[in-house]
């Protein structure tokens, strides 16, 4: 192994495996920390963990586990990822991650950058923007878990973490690889250790990732990955397994709130099996499994979606009604035996939709390794269990994915273009 990395969520993990196998890592996906060694032909492996939105002690725990294990599978350097939208609090997970990290493997800095302008998402004098909008306006303000109130990411990181935070302006990405790494040794100088990043381009988040060939630890969204292969001799034109994909019954459990969802959401109903979860029937138990599974069985053949996604106005709301962990918990809950019932009844094509979704439903299948096959929409790669069950799935961030998301991904998972 070569690089070694974990992402705070499951959609992030594949995300950031998605970047590293198209810029030609030979790449693979673990859902939590295996308890064996890691697979020996792979050069880089995303440990992907459930780590977002809990306890930051917590936090801090399962991402020293992952990097202990990284590093005794011979990493050489790791990376931690995170959303490109920053999804934290004031008193998040971030910047306690990366503190702690820091400290174990004895780096003086690491460099912070979010941006991951193939999304919208890019980074300029410190600030956090979305397309033509600052975060703060993009609708993350209203995330129902992690609004996201400063665009500042300098400012909300700082909030965090006692560490010293610098700033690596876009006049220095833009000079190149030089600049870059003077600049970053001044931080150092200066006793800064989390260093933001702006970046605005592809060609910025390459310049970085050249300049960072001898940084033991760096953070940040996926993007950040595409210029680490090179560093190594990789080069994005080398052969890849071909992704085989499974042709059995597919299913839709989606989960998120965000509006990419909801649009996806509203297109895919148009012409096919729906059912909306409805947050109160699940508290009060009018809503019951057995006819949610009655539900996709009778439609198994044509790809059935299950969804709790609403409107943020609808979210706060039922959370106002009947606590927001305890929803959250629930809904979760729900749809992971949804997905283990279904791989159970032969369901081999699992896409799920939101962090929190897709954590739940793909930690069913265990500490399972996944091979990274071909991209659905930018951030979002086909997945394949490696072993002899033959499951493909697609774990998609809220935020990612065209409006035809859902119909592309029932497709490609069944290993067709």
């Amino acid at each position: 192994m070569l690089l070694g990395a974990f992402g705070d969520d499951f959609t992030g993990a594949s995300d950031l495996a998605n970047t590293l196998a198209r810029a030609g890592m030979r790449t693979s996906l673990t859902l939590g920390v295996p308890a064996g060694p890691a697979p020996a032909d792979d050069e880089a492996v995303v440990v992907a963990l459930k780590s977002r939105s809990i306890d930051p002690a917590e936090a801090v725990r399962l991402s020293l586990g992952a990097t202990a294990w990284l590093k005794a599978n011979g990493a050489r350097q790791i990376l931690f990822k995170y959303c490109s939208t920053f999804d934290s609090t004031p008193s998040g997970n971030i910047g306690p991650v990366a503190e702690a990290v820091l400290a174990v493997l004895d780096a003086p800095l690491a460099l912070v950058c979010p941006a991951f302008p193939g999304t919208g998402r890019t980074l300029y004098q410190g600030h956090l923007f979305v397309h033509d909008r600052l975060l703060s306006e993009s609708g993350m303000e209203r995330h129902p878990l992690t609004p996201m109130t400063d665009p500042d990411i300098r400012r909300w990181l700082q909030r965090q973490t006692p560490l010293k935070v610098g700033h690596l302006p876009h006049a220095v990405v833009r000079d190149g690889t030089s600049s870059i790494r003077s600049a970053l040794a001044e931080a150092a100088g200066r006793g800064e250790r989390l260093v933001v990043a702006d970046a605005t381009s592809n060609d910025d988040l390459i310049a970085l990732g050249a300049s960072l060939r001898d940084h033991a630890f760096i953070t940040g969204a996926s993007g950040i990955a595409m210029g680490l292969p090179a560093n190594y001799g990789i080069a994005p034109d080398r052969a890849t397994p071909a992704f085989v994909g499974a042709e059995g019954p597919a299913v839709i459990l989606s989960g998120s709130c965000s509006q990419a969802t909801r649009r996806q959401v509203d297109i895919y109903a148009q012409d096919h099996p729906h059912r909306a979860i409805d947050a109160d029937a699940v508290m009060n138990g009018s809503l019951k499994l057995d006819a949610l599974i009655d539900f996709i069985e009778t439609h198994r053949n044509a790809a059935p979606m299950l969804y709790s996604s609403a409107d943020p106005e609808a979210v706060a709301a039922a959370q106002a009604r009947h606590s927001r962990q305890v929803l959250a918990e629930r809904i979760e809950g729900l749809f992971a035996e949804l997905a283990r019932i279904a791989i159970e009844r032969g369901f081999t094509r699992i896409i799920a939709a939101g962090g929190e979704t897709s954590g739940a439903v793909a930690g069913t299948l265990g500490n399972a390794v996944l091979a990274i096959g071909p991209e659905i929409d930018p951030g979002v790669p086909a997945l394949q269990l490696r072993g002899t069950k033959p499951v493909a799935m697609a774990l998609k961030s809220g935020n990612f994915g065209a409006p035809d998301f859902f119909a592309k991904a029932v497709t490609l998972l069944a290993g067709k273009a």
